[in-house]
């Protein structure tokens, strides 16, 4: 009778694991097969990739790289592109002004942006931030003014693809003289920065008492009664005087400030140049009074700025002009790549590895921007080069010839 148990527990167990087996077989069978049917079409004509709702195909057609992501996208990477066409444009007399924050883009928790445009003849008016400004000139020509805390004057005229830096604190102005007046970028190393809350004058001396300001500068409280009962902000005036005589009135009795607030692009020589581009970096080593390192970036068609990352800070982009994607790669397997074009900004936070590859058939200009005075990136390639290469194909399975030939100084841009 036990024996006849024993050979009854030994087919059960049997059968079960027969049962087991075969199970795992189909299934094998079912993701083997699964495999082999691909989800994507190559024109993405499929009845699963079809849209029966109404869309927007205007920004469907600008971003395809959401519509249909790469495969190797994954997870849920946070947006990290705001174009400034989304942002309230604010109009003025004298021009017009727009600005995306963290209160825009949630991920630009260290910087923010203003686009902004001055007719010839509009003025910003004289006014000063908490945070520093760096600016960057799209078009036209201006004239900047500034003072420092010794009572030490700067005038200068700016044009396209010139540089500025005000410090925190350091009160100054800005007026179109172009032709076409001026447009221009700036960057804020403060996510929460306000274009429209900053220090104005028109505003602080209408706040003031004009007993307090007659005793102030020893004149009659008259002197006061035009003063403007609200912000100018952008308004228009006529063109300044010569740059040289407004240089001589403006030091007089003090000087010039000792280290320019501008930076004159067009006189330096690139950084790095190859067959796909080239890129221009500013940082404290060539741009003294900068606090907000930058990279001007030019991509050919096909070219690539290659996969990388910032240790040092956060970096706030800027695209202007051409098309381009990005693929953002975050801790976790999380991937995620969007699309860009002139007007739009893109941020990577620290550390957060990523490329930026030329789509279009013109060139791809952007800017990189960072809260830091020193500009610092790591290749993966320089990365893959100077590691042990029998550990690095232990790892990625490439052949160690493959890694022997990667270049021993960062490409920066490719193809070199």
């Amino acid at each position: 009778m036990a024996e006849e148990q024993d050979q009854s527990k030994v087919s059960r167990r049997r059968f079960i694991e027969a049962s087991s087996a075969m199970l795992v077989a189909a299934a094998g069978m079912q993701v083997a097969h699964g495999q082999e049917k691909s989800v994507r079409t190559p024109e993405h004509t499929g009845i699963n990739e079809a849209q029966p709702l109404p869309i927007n195909k205007a920004l469907d057609n600008q971003n395809p790289s959401s519509v249909w992501a790469p495969e190797t996208d994954a997870g849920g990477q946070p947006p990290f592109k705001y174009p400034f066409s989304f942002a309230h444009k604010r109009i003025e007399e004298g021009g017009w002004t727009r600005q995306v924050t963290v209160r825009d883009l949630p991920i630009s928790k260290k910087m923010a942006g203003v686009q902004m445009r001055l007719i010839k003849g509009g003025v910003r008016e004289l006014h000063w931030h908490v945070g520093a400004e760096w600016a960057f000139m799209i078009s036209g020509t201006a004239r900047i003014t500034a003072v420092d805390q010794q009572g030490r004057a700067f005038v200068e005229d700016v044009s396209a693809g010139d540089l500025w830096l005000f410090p925190g604190g350091i009160p100054h102005s800005i007026q179109g003289v172009g032709e076409d007046g001026a447009t221009f970028l700036l960057v804020f190393d403060d996510g929460n920065f306000n274009e429209f809350q900053t220090f104005l004058l028109t505003d602080w001396l209408t706040h003031t008492p004009k007993e307090v300001l007659a005793k102030n500068f020893g004149v009659p409280e008259s002197t006061f009664d035009n003063v403007p009962k609200k912000e100018l902000f952008i308004f228009e005036r006529e063109l300044p005087r010569p740059l040289a005589e407004e240089k001589r009135d403006a030091s007089e009795g003090t000087g010039m400030v000792p280290n320019t607030f501008a930076f004159f692009t067009g006189k330096m020589q690139p950084t790095k140049v190859s067959r796909g581009g080239e890129v221009k970096i500013i940082d404290r080593k060539n741009f003294p009074i900068t606090n907000i390192a930058s990279a001007i970036v030019t991509l050919k068609p096909g070219g690539l700025r290659e996969l990388h990352w910032h240790p040092n800070e956060d970096e706030w982009q800027y695209y202007v002009k051409g098309k381009g994607r990005m693929t953002v790669f975050s801790a976790g397997g999380h991937a995620r790549t969007m699309d860009f074009e002139e007007g739009d900004v893109g941020y990577i936070e620290r550390s957060v590895p990523h490329y930026i590859e030329n789509t279009g058939d013109t060139d791809l200009q952007f800017l990189e921007v960072f809260p830091t005075a020193n500009y610092e990136d790591i290749s993966l390639a320089e990365w893959l080069a100077h590691t042990p290469s029998r550990l690095v194909n232990e790892h990625i399975a490439t052949g160690e010839e493959f890694l022997r030939k990667i270049p021993k100084k960062e490409m920066v841009i490719t193809p070199e």
